[in-house]
């Protein structure tokens, strides 16, 4: 049997295939021609290569320096001793405990060195699905983020998207924040996400990502949404979020927030990066997901709320029937996901929007044949009765080939 590891490899190809060309993925139905897909940009890592390795020179640029402005401890330098692959499908960022040689910090010689990685000029996002597997390193001092930066940098007016930051002394808590004009630093706004029964993110492997559409930035940790962040949440301060961003990968040691490191803190400390990916649509919102007569897979009233049933409707271009595909085989609308009622396999079970929680009742295939698949149940995104009525729910039902199965996403 194949590694976990590389079953999850293979996953994560073909669901870019499947994102990119429309190639089958999941259980195949009867039929041949793909659906044809809207376009789409994904941005893809997965840390392959040799050990030792530098990251890809294509993707990646390493900074250099201090961080002036948050009193860290560390050097971020070049090269391969801070910033590496591993040999084993990782980026290992390693902090360790050292003066960098010729270099004083603004406040004097610097104890640490570490590395900072972006992707500014090379690969830039605005709007879809952003996230990082990661395992995060722990110690007291330590302070690992994977976040964005709008363009061009002028910061805080630019903005800044932390899709996951953790400082040591919360080893079960990781924060999400959006900062811009009138709302940086201290002052931005944000949300935690604390592990059940006291476990430590630095003991495993954990999918830390954000859904990004005009006017809201949903969080979610393995899935499970924590924060949703629209406008109505500044107060009237300026919403800065509807640009482009890059992408940055660090390990920072210190600094006001952490503070310093202390005796309890072992180095090196590593943060391990086992993939990286965006896929954005060529719609801001997403795309449409046509069916019977013509009509769209809509959430009824647009209201986002658990539990609002999914139906037929007329296409007409709102959020409500902008669907994006997930890197996770999910289907995600106005920030939440299609899920099928109660994680039920049965004939006839509706589906609904809900709170993503990475359950097998949220995941779904798009072979081929223009079905959508729940692998779970192996049934079929179905329209009630074939009846193409405005407002008839959608439900799962043994997959028939039946025209109230098709469907056009994009």
């Amino acid at each position: 049997m194949a590694s976990p590891r590389l079953l999850r490899r293979c996953l994560l190809a073909a669901l870019s295939a499947a994102l990119i060309g429309s190639a089958a993925v999941g259980p195949a139905h009867a039929g041949s021609a793909a659906p044809t897909a809207a376009a789409v940009t994904t941005f893809s890592d997965t840390f392959d290569g040799p050990a030792g390795a530098a990251v890809d020179g294509s993707k990646w640029t390493l900074e250099t320096g201090d961080n002036v402005n948050n009193h860290e401890r560390q050097y971020y330098t070049s090269g391969t001793k801070n910033a590496a692959l591993d040999g084993q499908g990782h980026l290992v960022i390693t902090a360790r405990k050292e003066n960098p040689a010729g270099y004083q910090c603004w406040y004097g010689s610097c104890q640490y060195t570490s590395a900072r990685l972006n992707t500014a000029g090379k690969f830039t996002a605005q709007y879809g699905h952003v996230e990082a597997r990661m395992k995060i390193p722990r110690g007291q001092g330590m302070w690992p983020a994977f976040w964005m930066l709008g363009t061009p940098v002028n910061w805080p007016d630019s903005g800044e998207i932390d899709v996951m930051e953790n400082v040591g002394f919360e080893p079960s808590t990781v924060h999400g924040t959006i900062h811009g004009p009138g709302y940086s630093g201290s002052g931005g706004i944000g949300a935690g996400y604390t592990l059940p029964n006291g476990q430590a993110f630095a003991d495993a492997f954990h999918t830390f990502a954000v859904d990004w559409a005009p006017d809201s930035i949903t969080w979610s940790v393995d899935g499970n949404v924590y924060q949703r962040r629209t406008p109505a949440d500044l107060g009237g301060k300026t919403w800065v979020f509807n640009k482009p961003f890059f992408l940055i990968l660090n390990l920072a040691v210190g600094g006001y927030w952490p503070g310093d490191p202390d005796g309890s803190t072992q180095f090196p400390q590593t943060l391990l990066v086992d993939s990286v990916s965006v896929t954005t649509s060529d719609s801001a919102a997403g795309v449409p997901i046509r069916g019977l007569a013509g009509k769209c897979v809509d959430v009824a009233g647009a209201n986002p709320a658990n539990g609002t049933p999914v139906q037929l409707y007329d296409c007409n271009g709102t959020n409500a029937q902008a669907w994006t595909v997930g890197s996770d085989g999910t289907l995600r609308a106005l920030g939440k996901c299609l899920d099928v009622s109660g994680g039920g396999t049965a004939d006839g079970t509706p589906v609904q929007l809900w709170d993503c929680n990475g359950s097998p009742a949220q995941k779904w295939a798009l072979p081929a044949a223009r079905d959508i698949v729940n692998p779970q149940a192996d049934k079929c995104l179905d329209v009630t009765g074939n009846n193409s009525a405005n407002g008839t729910r959608l439900q799962i039902w043994t997959c028939t080939g039946g025209a109230n199965q098709k469907w056009t996403v994009g």
